[in-house]
């Protein structure tokens, strides 16, 4: 079955070196007043996820949750979590120490990924 959000190998890499230096980790991509292209890398406690986020999967054997409103957004698109440069200010993503930012890039369903995740439950038109 299709996944909902993957990762980049440079974003797996990173994230299991965010998790040996932290423990585990987890996600969210939120539709607030940041940089909606960034999934924040957060340690457990470091933010509450709401009854409305959605659990998209598991990217590096962490959680991925997205915000009700931005997955309206986004749900008919696989979620493809990469790396960039230059992640030093203006994020709360603990990745910023690392002089990186996790980025999200999408892709649309094909019109069969579509149907398999509405047969498995996974997504409503």
């Amino acid at each position: 079955m299709v996944e909902r959000v993957i990762a980049t190998d440079a974003a797996l890499e990173l994230i299991e070196v965010l998790k040996k230096k932290h423990g585990p980790v987890f996600f969210h991509q939120s539709g607030g007043c940041c940089d909606n292209s960034a999934a924040n890398c957060y340690l457990p406690g470091d933010l509450t996820i709401g009854a409305n986020d959605v659990h998209l999967g598991d990217i590096g054997g962490s959680p991925f949750y997205i915000s009700a409103s931005q997955y309206e957004y986004w749900k008919h698109t696989q979620l493809i979590i990469d790396v960039i440069e230059g992640g030093q200010g203006g994020t709360f993503s603990i990745e910023a120490s690392e002089g990186k930012a996790f980025h999200t890039r999408s892709r649309l369903f094909t019109d069969d990924e579509w149907a398999e995740l509405k047969v498995a439950g996974l997504v409503t038109d």
